[in-house]
């Protein structure tokens, strides 16, 4: 039987495209890794990569052994990481990514509940607007919106992704009364730039019948970041587009109102993403698990719903 320890340098390798990367997340050298694929390579008599300054990539021998084995290497990992669990509890490290704001407002304060139900995982929580290699990068999970699902990862919806258009009452007192699409075209805008694209996205309206129309604001400012919106929008300085979540506690204080409460944006949906596996870790299954009972007894899907 080939070693499991070079199976698991040549899947980790494949993976990511490089003995470096593949080295940063087992914790060993590169020149470790490289050996270990090479001796592997030697066993097996065949080239499991074609090898530049730049990039491994895959041979046809690569590609079918790396079909054959990745499954059964993870499903193994995972079977020893849900033995190893102290007394059946889950264990280990749980690495998640999630978005900056959203997770500092709507998950980080279930860590306390979280951590006193599963006191020997240990959080790994990265905050970051852009999307991540989940499988790639070692992630055990991540919460968002708008993620591409590539092969081996799975989706469960947390809440729908609504934007909505606010603005400070005072604002809207000293205009005349928006009462449709077509009055915003005269009102001030405060758009979002994206900060990966460094565009402003055009967007469509939806009604609560279905009926759709493009969304035209007067260009007066442009954020790279919706909480940074919302207060241009509570100081009285426009109409701002922001997702509903960043939305929600400025409406539950007053700062802002809704514009147009029969309107929204839909973004798709917010969702809980992790690798699909036969037998999912024992860690990933409790956060798992646990979000989506933290959201369903926090009614944060009904909150964060522009149709309700």
């Amino acid at each position: 039987m080939e070693s499991f320890g070079s199976i698991e340098c040549f899947v980790r390798s494949a993976e990511v495209g490089s003995f470096a990367e593949a080295a940063r997340h087992m914790s060993l050298t590169p020149a470790a890794v490289g050996k270990s694929v090479a001796k592997l390579e030697a066993r097996l008599g065949v080239r499991l990569f074609q090898r530049s300054t730049r990039r491994l990539t895959l041979t046809e021998a690569g590609k079918l052994f790396l079909e054959e084995v990745s499954g059964s290497l993870t499903t193994i990992q995972n079977a020893v990481a849900n033995l190893a669990s102290a007394e059946g509890r889950p264990v280990g490290t749980l690495k998640v990514s999630m978005g900056t704001v959203f997770g500092n407002r709507y998950v980080v304060p279930l860590l306390g509940a979280f951590m006193r139900r599963f006191p020997d995982i240990s959080p790994d929580w990265h905050f970051d607007n852009r999307q991540v290699d989940l499988i790639g990068q070692g992630f055990d999970a991540a919460i968002g919106g708008g993620f591409e699902l590539p092969q081996g990862v799975v989706a469960r919806k947390l809440t729908p992704a609504h934007r909505v258009l606010v603005a400070s009452a005072d604002y809207l007192a000293q205009r005349p009364p928006v009462r449709g699409p077509d009055d915003l075209s005269r009102c001030r805008g405060i758009l979002i730039r994206s900060p990966q694209t460094g565009r402003i996205r055009s967007w469509q309206l939806t009604s609560l019948e279905r009926e759709q129309r493009p969304l035209v604001l007067k260009p007066s400012m442009t954020m790279s970041d919706s909480e940074a919106a919302c207060c241009a929008s509570a100081q009285g300085l426009g109409i701002a587009l922001v997702s509903m979540p960043m939305a929600v506690p400025f409406l539950d204080s007053g700062a802002v109102v809704r514009v147009l409460p029969d309107w929204y944006v839909d973004d798709g949906n917010i969702s809980l993403y992790y690798a699909e596996h036969k037998l999912l870790p024992g860690k990933t299954r409790a956060f798992v698990d646990f979000i989506i009972e933290q959201f369903a007894e926090q009614h944060l899907a009904a909150r964060f719903n522009a149709t309700l």
